[in-house]
């Protein structure tokens, strides 16, 4: 296919797409495990996960929670550091591949990290999905 004919190829395929799947089909849902207690946004959860095998089929738990932000920077010039704030608590997290900038607070699928920076280690929150209100 040559690229100028792209679009006219990407409208044609959305327009079938509408006309014969359900709507539920393409909205996309978040499944989660839920939310995380304060507590166990652990460095020592985050490594017996880290230590576990997963694959297809059985995916590394995904968690969800509301947090506050405090500050975001680019780094490496397409991920986002984010230092959140949950229930009074500071946590460091990463957003790979994006640099929209965040509301204040937020809700957010993640998983639990190890991030080992410098020969020290500590738990990261992976932020991996944003709904914003």
């Amino acid at each position: 296919m040559r690229e100028a004919e792209l679009e006219r190829f990407r409208d044609a395929f959305s327009a079938v797409a509408e006309e014969t799947m359900p709507r539920e089909a393409l909205t996309r849902t978040v499944e989660t495990d839920g939310a995380l207690e304060p507590a166990q946004l652990s460095l020592s959860l985050a490594q017996a996960l880290e230590e576990r095998l997963w694959g297809q089929g059985f995916p590394q738990p995904l968690f969800c929670d509301t947090f506050a932000l405090e500050s975001q920077r680019v780094v490496g010039e397409k991920h986002s550091k984010l230092k959140l704030v949950k229930d009074g608590r500071r946590l460091e997290a990463m957003r790979f591949n994006s640099l929209d900038p965040l509301p204040a607070r937020f809700r957010a699928a993640y998983r639990l990290s190890v991030n080992d920076y410098n020969g020290l280690q500590s738990v990261q929150i992976n932020v991996e999905h944003v709904e914003t209100p």
